[in-house]
């Protein structure tokens, strides 16, 4: 199971919708159901990605994605994605791959055409950028919800506030973050990183949802870094849920045999 530390996936997968939560929730309870509506909805899920990332001088760089995800084993356990790079040519035919394995570290690959090179990505790159964006490689897999200590601090008639504090701090940047969870949905709407002087340096917005297939799903996102004032926007379209895709593109082969069916 994962924590909801809002990523790509929340870097790159569009998040989806719970029901209507009695307001006897734990914190525990509540980041469990936040945790399942940012990775778990649909037994698989395709979505076209568009990514502009603009640094603090205003200029910009674009990236555009087509992400593969699959659920596999028990419920909120074990997933695999793939993420293809359809533009610009400089990344054109770049792949990132990770599988989600409950209770032990992720692996991550990344397939670096130019130089024909599959690259391992360690578990201690986890929390670097992903591909030059505000984004970490983590926040496409999200982490292990066991790996904070998780708290609601606050709660009106709209969110749960949620603070969570890493039990390992040393395998972190961050001291602490907090997420604001619609209680309708339980995607959060917005997170907050803070360094160790209490200060946000990174800060996450789901700018707009719509309903696809039946989930609610965030098709806007923002992710500022505020220590470099560079901004990754997010958005998502051509996006379908319960497609059949089927588990053997998630292999070392098909970093370099491209599963041109599933990327149309």
């Amino acid at each position: 199971m994962r924590v909801f530390s809002v990523g790509l996936i929340s870097l790159l997968l569009p998040q989806t919708a719970m029901a209507q939560a009695p307001a006897t929730l734990s914190a525990m309870e509540i980041v469990e159901k936040a945790n399942h509506a940012i990775f778990y909805q649909g037994g698989d899920q395709k979505a076209r990605v568009d990514m502009l990332i603009t640094d603090k001088q205003g200029r910009e760089r674009t990236r555009q994605l087509t992400l593969l995800r699959r659920n596999f084993g028990a419920s909120d356990t074990d997933q695999k994605y793939y993420v293809y790079f359809n533009k610009p040519s400089d990344v054109k035919k770049l792949v990132f791959m990770a599988w989600k394995n409950t209770g032990a570290d992720d692996d991550r690959w990344l397939y670096l055409p130019a130089l024909d090179l599959v690259k391992r990505i360690a578990a201690s790159d986890e929390r670097t950028s992903f591909v030059g964006s505000d984004f970490f490689y983590q926040d496409v897999s999200g982490r292990e919800i066991n790996e904070d200590v998780h708290r609601l601090v606050g709660e009106d008639d709209d969110f749960y506030i949620i603070e969570s504090t890493p039990k390992n701090p040393k395998d972190v940047e961050f001291s602490s973050y907090k997420n604001w969870v619609d209680k309708t949905t339980f995607l959060p709407k917005k997170a907050e990183y803070l360094n160790d002087k209490g200060i946000v340096y990174r800060a996450y917005k789901a700018l707009k949802i719509e309903i696809i297939d039946g989930f609610a799903t965030v098709i806007d996102a923002q992710m500022e870094n505020r220590n470099t004032g560079s901004t990754t926007r997010l958005h998502y379209f051509d996006i379908n849920y319960d497609i059949g895709l089927p588990e053997d593109i998630y292999s070392e082969r098909y970093l370099r045999k491209l599963p041109k069916a599933f990327l149309k």
